[in-house]
């Protein structure tokens, strides 16, 4: 039973980082939709009993302990391994993205339940998507929603700046589509058709049980990933290298 120094959480690892010669810092999003630093003492010992439940990408119930500074990961029991992703590429660059993102979306000290299953459902998609299209696809609804849920949520039925049904580019900056006549004053702006608006809001308002079962083609799924990355990086202030790194494959 947890104690006044202990508490449980279950939680995703959305990152690792090196902590001197077999400790690892964890940077997990937890049910509560936080965000938190832990330290897992002895988790790249080989064969130690936290290695296989601390892995990118695992879904598991933590047992914390108060420290001095990051709270210390006393017990660890795997809860979903995602296991599905790991050993292949394109698998586990589309989870990287979805984890960058993640990380960037939450924060400490400010719970958001609808945060852990968004991103939960979303690796599963990663394991269930049957090629690089379902995988941009996974990612790039993942990022339109999540997003969107944050504030950002991009305009798509009418021209962001003079309100024209006429819609023909699409503006990270701006906040979604334009109209041509505006367009020529966005420098961001890029073209768009009709059904490459139209599979972004399906992006933001279908289910992911709906969107595994899509079929796009190989260059409108690059292309939507494209606009994606340029969605987050100009919302977030960031650089998403996971993201750079999937659109290079």
């Amino acid at each position: 039973m947890a104690s006044r120094r202990t508490r449980r959480a279950r939680g995703i690892v959305l990152d690792r980082t090196k902590l001197g010669e077999q400790d690892l810092i964890l940077t997990l999003l937890i049910q509560s939709g936080e965000r938190v630093s832990v330290v897992a003492r002895g988790a790249r010992k080989p064969g130690g009993r936290l290695a296989a439940r601390c892995e990118l990408f695992s879904e598991t119930d933590f047992l914390l302990a108060r420290g001095r500074g990051l709270e210390v990961v006393a017990e660890a029991s795997l809860v979903e391994s995602h296991s599905g992703i790991r050993g292949d590429l394109a698998r586990v660059s589309a989870a990287s993205a979805v984890c960058e993102v993640a990380s960037l979306t939450s924060f400490d000290d400010a719970p958001d339940p609808f945060l852990y299953p968004l991103c939960s459902r979303v690796l599963r998609a990663c394991e269930e998507a049957r090629d690089q299209q379902g995988l941009d696809v996974a990612v790039v609804a993942y990022v339109f929603k999540v997003l969107a849920h944050g504030g950002w949520f991009a305009q798509l039925g009418s021209c962001v700046l003079c309100g024209d049904q006429s819609r023909s580019y699409f503006s990270a900056r701006s906040g979604g589509a334009l109209c041509s006549s505006c367009a020529k004053d966005v420098p961001d702006a890029i073209e768009m058709g009709p059904s490459e608006l139209k599979w972004i809001d399906a992006f933001i308002r279908s289910t992911f049980d709906e969107l595994v079962l899509a079929s796009i083609d190989m260059g409108m799924s690059t292309k939507l990933l494209g606009v994606a990355h340029t969605w987050a990086a100009t919302h977030l202030d960031a650089r998403l290298r996971s993201m750079e790194f999937m659109l290079s494959l």
